[in-house]
């Protein structure tokens, strides 16, 4: 019997506010768990909107603890619903102390840990590092009722050490919940996870937002996908232009398949990467 987890992606519109864009996840995870999904991950910052576009403090404002209410709100729901989710957020620490942050909570509601983003861009229409602290937890991996998970959020997927540190962690699937604009990235959107997939021997499931919002002219393009070990997508890739759930099946007996295959982990050579890790 093959050994397959169905796990669920969301791209989503900015509605205007912070509650909304909260009951509409909501909604996103209801259905979700009407599809048999059994984990999910929404995009990056997701109850609000991608406000790096520009640089105001009153956007200081979206942050929260966490694990704190959203979270607590969420874990509720998992429990409710026996599904892990992957919930992206602003995080304050205390005042002045902000992160972008990703909670993972289990299937039973239990909350397991977080992420936080470790490479944070400042380049027009990225003014991130006005809101964010780089991360300081290392690279994670979360033992979940489906497996172990970890977590790259947006901009950290341009740096393959990271992709490297959470496969060796022993991560199965990596969620990269992202905020990504037309025109810019789209050339690296399309071959930067089916390689990390490859590379590092595990699925990666790519979120991105959706939509134009009202910050900036920004185009959030979607086109939200699971991507397999074999750089293979897992059905179709989601919509360019509009809100969607994705729900696939990951054949998660491919992953000795293909570890088997290459010896990737095998044959690093460590003993030769010090170079790497020098300013």
């Amino acid at each position: 019997m093959s050994n397959v987890v169905r796990a669920a992606l969301v791209q989503a519109t900015w509605t205007g506010d912070k509650e909304t864009m909260i009951k509409a996840h909501e909604e996103y995870a209801r259905q979700a768990a009407d599809a048999g999904a059994q984990v999910i991950c929404f995009q990056e910052l997701f109850y609000g909107p991608y406000f790096a576009q520009v640089q105001d403090t009153a956007y200081y404002a979206y942050a929260e603890s966490v694990p704190g209410p959203t979270t607590e709100r969420f874990q509720a729901l998992a429990a409710e619903l026996g599904m892990v989710m992957v919930l992206p957020m602003y995080e304050e620490e205390q005042p002045g102390v902000l992160y972008n942050t990703a909670a993972v909570v289990d299937a039973d509601g239990s909350y397991l840990g977080k992420y936080r983003k470790q490479h944070i861009p400042q380049v027009t229409g990225f003014w991130e590092k006005f809101y964010f602290r780089p991360g300081n937890l290392g690279y994670p991996v979360f033992d979940t009722a489906v497996g172990k998970v970890g977590v790259y959020i947006c901009y950290d997927r341009h740096f393959p050490e990271g992709w490297r540190a959470l496969g060796l962690a022993g991560a199965q699937i990596v969620f990269n919940p992202s905020a990504t604009s037309r025109g810019l990235s789209n050339y690296l959107w399309q071959v930067e996870q089916p390689a990390a997939a490859v590379a590092n021997e595990y699925f990666v499931g790519a979120i991105n937002r959706v939509g134009i919002e009202d910050l900036g002219d920004d185009d959030f393009y979607g086109t939200s996908y699971f991507v397999d070990p074999e750089a293979k997508m897992v059905g179709d890739v989601a919509s360019s232009h509009d809100a969607e759930l994705l729900v696939r099946d990951l054949d998660m007996d491919l992953l000795r398949t293909v570890r088997d295959r290459w010896a990737f982990y095998r044959d690093r050579r460590p003993d030769t990467y010090d170079d790497l890790t020098t300013p």
